[in-house]
């Protein structure tokens, strides 16, 4: 029985996936122009449109006007529901970190173990935006750089399973975790702490300990999840005793204490 030849195309698409699969395309990154792009390839500008078109339909690149071609976004296709339900409940945030707990110890030591020279300088160059950010005072990029510490670990871990699973729960999840770091990061004990747990992990790695490595990226996740935690407790406490205060927002009671006076109109619940 003769083997028929892969096609042009399907041997593009192979590649181009190939890259998506192993982290070097990113979640929503565009491609080069076509015209650029086919010559990077070495290929026809018409087969580089079929080798687009099997990857579209399969759903790991997406067209959108005026934007071309890029690399689609991650959670799109891991269990979507179910991703969008755990995002939408902000009490399981302690499940989630319990999650990362497990995942990152085992990422840390393989990042120990496994990571070239390029991933160490990346993620050196993530611990000292994490030190710039933290003595400008400025939490917003701290958490940025934050998170892009943890996606480096991922990736120094050449476990490419666990790198796409990550990459998936983030990128959806990316919203309510961010709120959550930058509300952690506003408070100059625990940026402190923070910081310095980085520092350990990071130094663990490049050091290529692995068991130091996994120690650290536990004992910062388990900080995380003490720290989460309290902060959410301590924000219920004061929602619970702003509600009191106003009698559920019901009270005739709380109304004529200090509702809105005479001549006003009062507010209704939205």
């Amino acid at each position: 029985m003769s083997v028929k030849p892969e096609r042009a195309a399907d041997a593009v698409a192979r590649h181009i996936e190939k890259l998506i699969l192993e982290g070097s395309l990113h979640p929503d990154e565009p491609l080069l122009p076509e015209r650029e792009l086919a010559a990077r390839l070495d290929v026809s500008r018409p087969t580089l449109r079929d080798a687009l078109k099997i990857l579209e339909r399969k759903g790991l690149l997406a067209g959108a006007h005026g934007r071309g071609v890029r690399v689609a976004p991650l959670g799109a296709g891991l269990a979507d529901p179910l991703i969008a339900l755990l995002a939408e409940h902000a009490e399981l945030a302690d499940d989630y970190l319990e999650f990362r707990d497990i995942v990152e110890r085992s990422a840390a030591r393989l990042a120990a173990e496994r990571a070239t020279e390029v991933d160490l300088a990346r993620l050196g160059a993530c611990l000292t935006r994490i030190e710039h950010a933290h003595a400008a005072d400025d939490p917003m990029e701290e958490a940025e750089a934050d998170a892009a510490l943890h996606l480096a670990i991922y990736e120094a871990s050449h476990n490419v399973v666990l790198l796409q699973i990550m990459r998936a729960l983030s990128a959806t999840l990316r919203r309510d975790v961010m709120q959550n770091r930058a509300r952690m990061f506003t408070i100059p004990s625990i940026r402190e702490l923070l910081c310095g747990q980085h520092r350990a992990i990071a130094a663990a790695i490049l050091a290529r300990d692995p068991e130091a490595a996994a120690q650290a990226a536990h004992e910062h996740l388990a900080y995380l999840r003490r720290a989460t935690r309290g902060i959410r407790d301590a924000e219920a406490k004061l929602e619970l005793s702003r509600r009191r205060q106003k009698g559920g927002g019901l009270s005739a009671r709380a109304s004529e204490a200090g509702g809105p006076g005479p001549g006003t109109t009062s507010s209704r619940p939205s």
